[in-house]
């Protein structure tokens, strides 16, 4: 089996409503998310898929999201928090998508960073 990983950012505020903390208020964050794929078979040119691809899938997971306010957003803006946990879920929903025409592929997590020193990873 191979793993493929590629990694990209954005940049994006959110509030987590009624947390007692800081993170209850207007605060942004500098995200990081990296999506790692598995695949057993290799196609013509070796490759599980196409690093390109695979970039491109991420990138246009988390456009939506970059220099927004996460909690005007579908689906935060129907009561779901904008959590590291919810925003890997959506994201990995998104890129499987995107990457639903790569049979032999599967997206195996989806890891997403708030800081340097914190991050969730989604595995479904």
């Amino acid at each position: 089996m191979y793993e493929l990983t590629v990694e990209t950012s954005f940049s994006a505020a959110h509030c987590l409503e009624k947390h007692p903390s800081p993170c209850g208020r207007l605060h942004g964050h500098n995200w990081t998310v990296a999506v790692t794929v598995t695949g057993d078979e290799l196609n013509t040119m070796g490759m599980v898929v196409d690093f390109a691809v695979l970039k491109q899938a991420l990138r246009e997971a988390v456009a939506v999201f970059d220099h927004r306010y996460l909690n005007e957003l579908p689906p935060f803006c129907d009561g779901a928090q904008p959590t590291a946990e919810n925003i890997a879920r959506h994201i990995w929903g998104a890129v499987a998508e995107k990457l639903a025409a790569y049979a032999s592929v599967t997206v195996k997590e989806i890891k997403i960073a708030e800081s340097p020193s914190a991050w969730v990873v989604y595995r479904p």
